[in-house]
């Protein structure tokens, strides 16, 4: 429950705040995704708006210009509907039938944003609204950031395969695994490039690819996507659902009950948390990584708020 989850974890003691056009963007991208068919009239649409995508990325991105915010909020809304077609609706129950769909996405992420003349494959609404969304970044004339947000989504659809195979044999992975592929099927890092594009004064990639900032980046998607486990647990938990998640990973591979897993889970939270802190203070020296760090420190904090407010994992 959220109670347990908040008892449990340290909360990021990062700054709050929440963009003013977040209502606005909210209404224009359910409409979004309503218009390409992303979902219907009845109850898949009401779970997209009980998931607030919006919300999150109103705290994420408080002062972008509002075109940026749209553009990060229909990106997490599309990343949403996936992961709950994956993992409500069946698409990710076995590889041979997610198979399909991964490789018809991937066809519309090689076209590169390309302009309205071209076809952007065969996946249906998930391929308008992701050709849609890979189009619009592309206007933003950032190439560099652009090949980077088409490189993690291809990773992340790759990831969904490795989720569906498991479920398909009844697999937990190790923790090691776990954690390494949770970087990718949460979706995060995607999501922190189009936040990046929010924020203005990015680092040059020479600077952006130093190893100390890699490694800080990894442990903000990190801190990002166990949040996320540590508040759905329950909810799962109650689903019988299936083991893509960092309490269940612990509880097989340390032999423990579901809350000892659940507080192992949390300090590994809490202390991962102390380590951020650790290496943002160093990084912050630097000026260059000022909206770098930013960027990051929202997201963090974004996901703790979002996940006490918002009904998705309820």
């Amino acid at each position: 429950m959220r109670s347990t989850a908040v008892s449990a974890l340290h909360e990021p003691p990062f700054a709050t705040a929440r963009h003013p056009g977040t209502d606005e963007v909210a209404a224009q991208s359910l409409h979004w995704a309503g218009r390409l068919e992303l979902v219907d009239c009845g109850p898949r649409q009401r779970r997209l708006g009980r998931a607030a995508a919006a919300e999150l990325a109103g705290r994420t991105c408080p002062a972008a210009p509002l075109d940026r915010l749209r553009l990060l909020t229909d990106l997490i809304t599309w990343l949403f509907v996936m992961d709950d077609a994956c993992d409500e609706d069946g698409l990710g129950a076995e590889a041979i039938r997610l198979a399909p769909t991964v490789a018809a996405l991937l066809d519309v992420l090689d076209r590169l944003g390309a302009p309205h003349g071209q076809a952007p494959g065969d996946a249906g609404p998930l391929g308008l609204a992701l050709a849609d969304i890979c189009r619009r970044v592309r206007d933003q004339h950032r190439p560099a950031l652009l090949l980077r947000l088409i490189s993690q989504l291809r990773e992340y659809l790759l990831s969904l395969l490795w989720e569906a195979a498991n479920r398909e044999r009844r697999r937990v992975p190790g923790l090691a695994e776990y954690v390494q592929m949770r970087r990718h099927t949460g979706g995060a890092r995607p999501s922190l490039t189009l936040t990046d594009l929010a924020y203005d004064g990015q680092p040059t990639a020479r600077r952006r690819s130093a190893p100390e900032v890699l490694a800080l980046d990894d442990l903000a998607a990190d801190l990002v996507c166990w949040c996320n486990d540590l508040f759905s647990h329950h909810k799962e938990r109650q689903a019988e659902s299936d083991a893509q998640n960092l309490v269940t990973v612990i509880a097989a591979q340390a032999g423990l009950d579901a809350d000892s897993a659940f507080r192992v889970a949390a300090d590994r939270f809490n202390q991962g948390l102390a380590r951020y802190l650790a290496r943002d203070s160093v990084l912050a020296a630097d000026p260059a990584l000022a909206s770098f760090l930013a960027a990051r420190r929202a997201w963090i904090r974004a996901t703790y708020d979002w996940s006490l407010r918002a009904d998705r994992y309820a």
